[in-house]
C-alpha cells in the first residue's frame, strides 16, 4: 500500500504534531504488547523513515518507551503523567468499573464502557469473565462515529431529536467508510427502533457472530454521557435473554449514575461529566 503522506519537506509543524499524536493514540490500543516501528508505519500509512523519526522524538521526550529485547514501543512515563492529569474526566468510569466487572463474571459475556466525545463514542474500558475477547472486539481507545456500534447507537438514540439529526448529518460521510453497508438513513431507522425497544441492539454488524446490547448513561433526562455495552455470541442472544439483559443494563446504568452523583461526590468530579 502506498503511503498517503505528502513528500518530505512539504509538511508543517501542525502536521508533524498530528502524526506524533496519532502514534500515541495507536500505541494506546496496543499497550499490552507494543508495536514495532514497521507496524506503526503500516497502520498509520507513513513511510518507515517518518515513523522512525517520530518514535525517536517521542522516545527522547519519554512519551514512548522501547523494550530493549523486542524493540517494540509502548507508551512511556510522560504519557502516563499526562493521563494522570486528565484522569478526573474518567471519574464516571471509576464508579462503573466494579459494577461492570461483576456483570461480566455473572453473565460470562464481554462488557464495554464507552464515553461520548463530540461526534464519536470512545471505548475507555472493558471487562470479561476471564476469557479471550473476540478478534474484532473493541480495544480501549477505539472510537466510532455516534450511531455506529452498540454504544454509539445507544448514546445517539438518547439525544434530543435536533441533536440526533445534526449528528447524523455530520457523520453521514464517515458511516460508509467504517462499515460499507451503513448509511445515514439506516442509522435514523435504528435510532427509532432503539427508542421503541428501550435499548440498542446490534446483531453482528461490525463483528459477525457477536451480538451487542447497549444502554446509555444519562446525566439528566436527555444528555447521554456514556454507554454500557454487553456483547455475547449469537447463540446466547435469544429474544428473552436479550430483553432481560436490556432491562438489567438499564438498571445498572441508573445505579452507576446514582453512585456518581452521590452526596460524597465532589463538585469537581461532577463537573467532569459535562460534555466538553
Amino acid at each position: 500500500m502506498k503511503s498517503r503522506e505528502p513528500a518530505e519537506g512539504t509538511g508543517d509543524a501542525s502536521q508533524t504534531l498530528r502524526r506524533g499524536l496519532n502514534v500515541l493514540k495507536l500505541l494506546t490500543r496496543f499497550q499490552a504488547d507494543g508495536l514495532g516501528v514497521s507496524e506503526i508505519a503500516r497502520r498509520l500509512q507513513l513511510s518507515k523513515t517518518t515513523a522512525v523519526r517520530l518514535t525517536r522524538t517521542l522516545l527522547d521526550e519519554r512519551f514512548v518507551a522501547q523494550d530493549s529485547t523486542s524493540r517494540r514501543y509502548r507508551l512511556g512515563p510522560e504519557a502516563y503523567a499526562v493521563g494522570l492529569a486528565a484522569e478526573p474526566s474518567y471519574a464516571l468510569q471509576r464508579v462503573a468499573a466494579p459494577i461492570l466487572r461483576s456483570l461480566a463474571m455473572e453473565t460470562g459475556d464481554w462488557i464495554f464502557f464507552t464515553v461520548r466525545h463530540g461526534l464519536e463514542a470512545i471505548c475507555i474500558s472493558r471487562a470479561s469473565a476471564n476469557k479471550h475477547y473476540p478478534q474484532k472486539a473493541l480495544r480501549v481507545g477505539d472510537r466510532h462515529p455516534l450511531g455506529l456500534g452498540t454504544g454509539g447507537l445507544a448514546i445517539l438514540a438518547a439525544m434530543p431529536d435536533t441533536q440526533v439529526e445534526e449528528t447524523i448529518n455530520a457523520n453521514a460521510r464517515v458511516y460508509g467508510v467504517v462499515y460499507p453497508k451503513m448509511s445515514a438513513e439506516i442509522v435514523r431507522k435504528e435510532v427509532i427502533e432503539t427508542r421503541r425497544r428501550g435499548y440498542a441492539f446490534v446483531p453482528g454488524t461490525l463483528s459477525p457472530g457477536y451480538w451487542g446490547v447497549g444502554v446509555p448513561i444519562l446525566q439528566g433526562t436527555d444528555n447521554p454521557v456514556a454507554a454500557i455495552v454487553l456483547v455475547s455470541t449469537a447463540d446466547r442472544m435469544g429474544d428473552q435473554r436479550r430483553a432481560a439483559l436490556g432491562d438489567r443494563l438499564q438498571r445498572l446504568a441508573g445505579e452507576v449514575m446514582d453512585r456518581a452523583w452521590a452526596p460524597s461526590q465532589t463538585a469537581g468530579d461532577a463537573a467532569s461529566y459535562e460534555e466538553a
